[in-house]
């Protein structure tokens, strides 16, 4: 048997692949309060808006080069975007980093990590109405429906259900609203990785990209008169650890979908919103909300329309 195959069959065994997931699911998940603490150690307020997309566009500077390192490693080669390519990155650049991180460290200024957890995992739920009725990519389906019903129904119940609008405690514009927004930025960018990977290695896209929409960030911030105080080492230690969240996480994503058949990977996905919310509650002392039978209730139902949507992937 040579390397290469017993590489494929180790990635391919369950509890490799569940393990895996699980560590991807955790990057993604410590996303939320590694942003708010981030905010504490760079001493960003929550108004302070150019700060904020300046750190935004540091950490995905990082990210892409990470990206780029990690996946030419596996690949043992430079990852080069093909000059055709080279708008797909532009367009995910505006889209994935750009519009949907600008959105998304607006709303963590603003709300709990707790709440910004479950509420960003309506973007899987959002996808699918995307990928069924704008892009075309795929057919409704009665569990799609019934996925997406469960899954709103968390994100519904997690905003304050029906007297949360115009209500002390309910929804904000930078908070949560801004939040729904980068969710709908992450369904459009899920959309469109799935159209330009048949054209560019995903790896390679989400790389430069990264970089791209990073600088973006960084020069706009700086232009609006964001700065970035390093006060301590810990500020050094999470902008590298930020990096890594996207740069570890979509490369071994990548590495278990090329091993797997897809549903078996993204059934996995239920845990990232599950992984937020123990990580917020962990290290940003949002126990009270977490584990509150609303927070409960609702991160349930959010798992269960994950689960359900992809539970049925061929």
């Amino acid at each position: 048997m040579d390397m290469r195959k017993r590489e494929s069959n180790i990635w391919a065994w369950l509890p490799v692949t569940f393990a895996a997931a699980l560590f991807c699911c955790v990057l993604w998940g410590s996303a939320s309060p590694a942003i708010k603490i981030a905010y504490e150690l760079f001493g960003i307020a929550p108004d302070d808006t150019a700060s904020r997309i300046m750190l935004a566009g540091a950490r995905f500077i990082l990210a892409g080069v990470m990206t780029i390192c990690f996946g030419s490693l596996l690949s043992r080669k430079l990852l080069i975007p093909q000059k055709a390519s080279i708008r797909y990155v532009v367009i995910l650049a505006f889209v994935q980093t750009v519009g949907q991180y600008f959105f998304f460290f607006m709303a963590l200024a603003h709300t709990s990590g707790v709440r910004g957890s479950i509420i960003n995992a309506s973007g899987n739920f959002l996808a699918i109405l995307l990928a069924v009725y704008v892009f075309r990519l795929e057919h409704m389906t009665v569990r799609k429906i019934l996925g997406c019903l469960t899954g709103f129904a968390g994100i519904f119940l997690i905003l304050g259900g029906a007297g949360a609008i115009g209500t002390e405690g309910g929804i904000t514009f930078q908070g949560e609203g801004a939040m729904l927004i980068a969710a709908l930025f992450y369904a459009f960018s899920s959309c469109l990785i799935k159209i330009f990977s048949a054209h560019e290695n995903p790896v390679t896209l989400s790389g430069y990209q990264f970089l791209c929409g990073g600088i973006l960030l960084f020069l706009i911030g700086m232009l609006l008169g964001g700065k970035l105080t390093f006060l301590s080492a810990g500020c050094v230690y999470n902008l590298l650890y930020m990096g890594f969240i996207s740069a570890g996480a979509y490369t071994l994503w990548g590495v278990l979908l090329k091993h797997n058949p897809v549903s078996r990977v993204s059934i996995f996905g239920f845990m990232n919103p599950v992984m937020g919310v123990l990580l917020s509650a962990a290290f940003l002392g949002e126990n009270k909300e977490a584990f509150s039978l609303t927070g409960l209730t609702a991160l349930l139902l959010v798992a269960a329309g994950i689960i359900i949507v992809n539970s049925g992937k061929k």
